[in-house]
């Protein structure tokens, strides 16, 4: 019987291996598989202070396969340098999977299941995001707008708007997120920020419909689908006792 090997890591990934806690080591050699890989999960590691709770969740949620995978327009609405950084920021496709909704979940449900859970939320949006809030009014001409989430971004120095959608995604939606962005360059934004960004989160997206979407936006955005790993039928989650429920029985007990 052949003994069991491990993946062929390369010196350079080994050699850094050492930098961080052994057990951090043993999950990452026992998930990656190739060298760029595990530097990858090293490097990050050593430059956000991972614990190894938060490792597994990343290199099981695939986040080297994920990271600046999404359809964006920066190349052409940003300076170099923040474009690649921005590039970066992006996920495809972000997993949400602390989420339990039902089937037939809606926006604001879904907007409301993400800021009930803003801790799981962030780190799954990743470094550098601060939340500002939800529902933010913007007020245009004689009419008023909401945006659904709004984000600063402390490595970008700028703006970020997520706007959320339970469907596909349609080209007028890059158009309703370009006017948001807008309105926050135009209303909030100082001569210390960089352009506003924003993220459309959508259930699912045609490629090519998304590239022909931003190409012809004036704002820098990307698009990138969700995945949403727990959904219970309505009947069954109806049933469930709530959070609340649940701490005051813990509470009784003791």
């Amino acid at each position: 019987m052949k003994p069991t090997t491990t993946p062929a890591i390369g010196q350079q990934a080994v050699a850094q291996l050492v930098q961080i806690p052994w057990g951090h080591n043993l999950k990452i050699i026992s998930k990656c598989q190739h060298s760029s890989e595990a530097l990858y999960y090293v490097q990050k590691t050593r430059q956000h202070g991972w614990s190894r709770a938060v490792l597994t969740h990343q290199l099981e949620s695939g986040l080297w396969q994920r990271e600046g995978q999404a359809q964006n327009n920066f190349d052409s609405t940003l300076p170099a340098a923040q474009s690649d950084l921005a590039r970066q920021t992006l996920k495809d496709p972000y997993v949400f999977d602390f989420l339990t909704l039902t089937q037939s979940y809606n926006e604001k449900e879904l907007e409301q299941g993400l800021t009930d859970h803003i801790t799981q939320f962030l780190l799954e949006l990743g470094t550098g995001f601060a939340y500002l809030g939800k529902q933010v009014k913007l007020p245009v001409g004689q009419r008023e707008f909401y945006l659904d989430l709004l984000f600063y971004h402390t490595q970008l120095h700028c703006y970020v708007v997520i706007e959320l959608k339970t469907g596909s995604f349609e080209p007028e939606h890059a158009g309703k997120l370009n006017f948001y962005i807008k309105a926050v360059d135009e209303q909030l934004r100082t001569d210390g920020d960089a352009p506003t960004i924003g993220i459309l989160l959508c259930k699912n997206k045609d490629k090519l419909v998304a590239e022909y979407a931003l190409s012809d936006m004036q704002k820098p955005m990307g698009v990138s689908e969700y995945q949403l790993t727990q959904s219970l039928p309505e009947n069954l989650q109806s049933t469930l006792p709530s959070i609340e429920d649940i701490e005051q029985e813990l509470g009784g007990e003791v």
